[in-house]
């Protein structure tokens, strides 16, 4: 038996987005988990363990930011890598993300092989 498949946690509300994400890791040998906001987001990455988060910011019921401080507050959950993927690409976003404890901001649209390089550099 090969090595485990990184499990990535993707959240966003847009379904289209996220179906996209979904099947472009799915092609590059990731186990992908999936959310539609942020509450979400947080109860899966504490249920499932993942090896990294892909977190949009603008999002019902709990933000990205929201989803990133109480997913880095938990104990269980705090070392998970976290990337935003928003197309909130303003200079006070990025540092407010960088602030929250993301690892790594990209904006929308974004370049899938870029994607995959972040996830591949800082999956755990």
């Amino acid at each position: 038996m090969g090595p485990r498949k990184k499990r990535i946690l993707v959240c966003d509300d847009d379904p289209v987005i996220l179906r996209l994400l979904q099947v472009n890791l799915e092609l590059e040998g990731f186990d992908v988990l999936s959310a539609n906001n942020g509450a979400e987001a947080v109860e899966v990455a504490i249920a499932e363990d993942p090896d990294l988060v892909i977190l949009d910011i603008m999002m019902p019921r709990m933000d990205g930011y929201e989803a990133c401080e109480k997913i880095k507050e938990n104990e269980k959950t705090k070392d998970i890598p976290i990337v935003f993927l928003s197309a909130k690409a303003q200079l006070a976003d990025i540092e407010r993300g960088t602030a929250s404890g993301v690892s790594e901001y990209l904006t929308k649209p974004f370049d899938p092989s870029e994607l995959v390089a972040v996830i591949n550099r800082l999956a755990r």
